[in-house]
């Protein structure tokens, strides 16, 4: 990298003139241009290996938009056009700031539930009921299914695959094919909410799809989980696992953060749909709402153990006075800092390259391509398959920026096919990548390749569903 550093004014001398309409500069055959391409594939090249060369994934996209727009900023002086370029970086930053704060909210929230036990508690209730190897595939599915429109399709992925280790220990045939079903469920259930996956949120800040609009995606996401599940749940054999039991007790205050984070993701509809404000207000005031709760919580502590542990001495239960003994005052603000910050900078990478190389006028070149070539229907189709190499992010990221002239009905299409696409690959959803990681040594790359004809039977009925379902919304345009 520090080598191209170096050559970089002599690219420079490859630049376009400038226009005389001093609008953007269209660097797509310039070699500058060529150059950002390449950097910006091989920063993607070390994402996708992640797993084998253990780089986190933020690092790379941050250098390579670091350079990519360092190379904008530096033609465009040349050709006198400085403020161009800084509009467009502080446009593209703007978007990323919204994003970015809506998710870090989300997430604490989530981490915030996780600490007070929720979803220990879910996975205890489960492991108790003794549930055979079938009814656990669909039950992980089902589940994950339904709460990732919510909780979105990474936490839950990772929720429901704990469970799964946990009744099928060992079992390396049955976690594998059980997390094959949880990243196609979790990415199915997250492709009908705003709050279920980064693109369908992205999708909706954008002032695109009203909330209540991706509700129309229900059914053609149902059918992309259920399809290959019902096929899957085929080669199961229908036996008990040896039961594991354990005894979780929720801390204080867990249903009402559950309560507060509904109420969160109400204000932050509100706000978008009657005030016409960006959705992020509502999350951030969310947040204090848990502030708010959080110092409840730490003030009425002494009091909540002094009580809990008159009852424990009464009942002579010392396991739960050990418990109470370290018991440590809830910080909203160590939540925040549990939030998947490498997730939030490699989003950041992501929409500054992809911003920068659409300022550059690539994305006008494939949107050209894309959506005047061929018909939206068929490229829609195309970019959801393209998203299980390439993370959904950039995918929907690129649509957005190219702005295509679609009717609505195009645009959920692209919305249920980046979200869905990702569930033929391991590596094309962020629910299977971390899944690749959590249950490392049962559930691999390989693992998942030998169901993607299967998963591409659902992927085509999610298709057809929503292009015969919602046919007259192929006719509005949004």
């Amino acid at each position: 990298m520090w080598k191209l550093l170096l050559v970089l004014p002599g690219l420079m001398l490859f630049s376009p003139a400038a226009s005389a309409a001093a609008g953007p500069l269209d660097l797509t055959t310039a070699t500058v241009g060529i150059v950002a391409i390449i950097i910006f594939t091989i920063a993607y090249m070390l994402v996708m290996a992640e797993e084998k060369i253990h780089m986190r994934k933020s690092k790379p996209v941050l250098v390579a938009a670091g350079l990519i727009w360092m190379m904008i900023g530096w033609v465009y002086i040349d050709q006198g056009l400085p403020t161009l370029a800084e509009d467009a970086f502080r446009h593209n930053l703007l978007e990323f700031a919204e994003l970015m704060l809506f998710l870090l909210v989300a997430m604490t929230y989530i981490n915030a539930l996780e600490e007070r036990r929720l979803f220990d508690a879910l996975r205890s209730w489960m492991v108790r009921k003794g549930f055979s190897y079938r009814q656990l595939f669909w039950l992980s599915g089902g589940l994950a299914f339904v709460i990732s429109p919510i909780a979105d399709n990474l936490t839950t992925a990772l929720l429901m695959c704990a469970v799964v280790m946990k009744v099928a220990d060992g079992d390396k045939k049955f976690i594998s094919l059980s997390c094959v079903g949880i990243v196609i469920a979790a990415n199915a259930g997250g492709a009908f909410s705003p709050f279920g996956d980064i693109t369908t949120l992205m999708v909706w800040q954008a002032g695109i799809v009203e909330f209540q609009e991706f509700l129309v995606l229900f059914v053609p996401s149902l059918l992309n989980y259920l399809v290959p599940a019902v096929i899957m749940s085929l080669f199961i054999e229908n036996r008990k696992p040896s039961a594991v039991y354990e005894q979780v007790e929720l801390k204080r205050g867990a249903l009402r953060i559950t309560f507060l984070f509904l109420a969160t993701i109400a204000t932050a509809v509100a706000c978008h749909t009657f005030l016409h404000l960006p959705p992020v207000l509502g999350m951030m005031m969310g947040l204090g709402y848990l502030q708010f709760f959080g110092y409840y919580l730490r003030m009425t502590l002494p009091g909540s153990l002094a009580r809990k542990r008159a009852m424990a001495e009464r009942a002579g239960d010392m396991e739960r006075l050990k418990r109470l003994g370290s018991v440590v005052p809830f910080d909203v603000f160590n939540r925040v800092q549990r939030a998947e910050w490498d997730t939030l900078l490699f989003f950041y990478g992501i929409v500054i390259c992809v911003g920068g190389l659409g300022f550059m006028g690539y994305l006008s070149l494939l949107s050209e391509t894309l959506y005047t070539d061929w018909s939206p229907t068929y490229a829609n189709i195309a970019l959801g398959l393209m998203s299980a190499v390439i993370d959904n992010i950039p995918v929907m990221f690129a649509v957005l920026s190219m702005q295509p002239e679609m009717s609505h009905g195009q645009w959920l299409l692209i919305t249920l096919t980046a979200g869905t696409g990702g569930s033929l690959l391991s590596i094309g959803s962020a629910a299977g990548v971390a899944l690749m990681g959590q249950a490392r040594g049962s559930y691999t790359f390989a693992s998942h390749l030998k169901w993607t004809p299967v998963i591409f039977l659902g992927y085509v009925a999610a298709v057809l569903s929503h292009l015969w379902l919602n046919d007259e919304l192929f006719l509005v345009f949004g």
